[in-house]
């Protein structure tokens, strides 16, 4: 496990975290009661709030997407928390043309074509996730996901990947840490790009999501931390908050009315 603090300490810490976070999410409801069309952005880029310390295999970056740049109060405390237990960490975020633009710009026309194909927000940025990892490496998280000990205590500086598992002791892809070029995130990259193009899935977990992560990595070969010690989901947030401007909701609903990967014209 790449932090050296005791874990019970981390639950700890975590279970802490999660009540605040909590009584924050529930607060936000009468907020946005008061103010229903209050929206916070989330920038494109921001610069570390303290300066990094000395040089890391894996660039101290986090990385975020999402349908829109304007989100809730509790998304927005989500990313405000990201950023105090990450101070010398750079923010970057795209919403989904910026990853479309940064695809096409960074990755051959075959890879593109791949991503295009696909007409949910959630499988889109599956791909994209391992792209932007592979291309300049750092720190992915999910938009409801935070860290719950400090980022660069969970990611040391010596290492060059990380994954987390669950609480079923899978490998997920809600947090994923890389150095630039790893070919573990080539080869994720090219199953997906297969999984596209064969089209015989109709599940985004399993075609772009976890799924791919537990077929292709052996967790015995490459380093994961526990989520109990690094990474929560949904403390700050929830499905109401994250999809209240998105009329088709979760990917869990949205792939039950529209396929994954967009059909052929006749």
């Amino acid at each position: 496990m790449p932090t050296r603090t005791s874990k019970p300490l981390i639950v700890a810490t975590s279970r802490l975290i999660k009540l605040c976070a909590n009584i924050t999410k529930l607060l936000s409801y009468i907020f946005h009661a008061v103010l229903p069309n209050k929206r916070f952005t989330l920038p494109a880029h921001a610069a570390p709030w303290l300066a990094p310390k000395d040089h890391s295999s894996i660039p101290r970056i986090i990385w975020q997407t999402n349908f829109t740049n304007k989100v809730t109060l509790p998304v927005y405390l989500n990313y405000l928390f990201n950023r105090l237990m990450a101070p010398r960490f750079e923010y970057r975020f795209m919403i989904t043309e910026a990853r479309s633009d940064f695809i096409k710009e960074n990755f051959d026309d075959a890879l593109f074509t791949s991503y295009s194909k696909l007409q949910i927000g959630a499988a889109q940025a599956d791909f994209w996730r391992l792209m932007v990892l592979y291309k300049y490496g750092g720190v992915y998280l999910d938009i409801d996901a935070h860290a719950i000990w400090p980022l660069a205590r969970v990611v040391p500086a010596d290492i060059d990947e990380l994954y987390v598992t669950t609480r079923k002791g899978e490998l997920s892809n809600y947090f994923i840490a890389s150095k630039p070029g790893n070919p573990n995130l080539r080869r994720l990259i090219d199953r997906v790009q297969q999984n596209i193009e064969e089209n015989t899935l109709t599940n985004v977990f399993e075609l772009t999501g976890p799924g791919v992560f537990i077929q292709l990595l052996d967790q015995n070969a490459v380093p994961t931390v526990s989520y109990r010690h690094a990474c929560n989901q949904g403390n700050f947030t929830n499905e109401y908050f994250q999809y209240v401007d998105k009329k088709a909701g979760k990917w869990t609903k949205e792939q039950k009315k529209v396929s994954i990967i967009r059909q052929k014209e006749p």
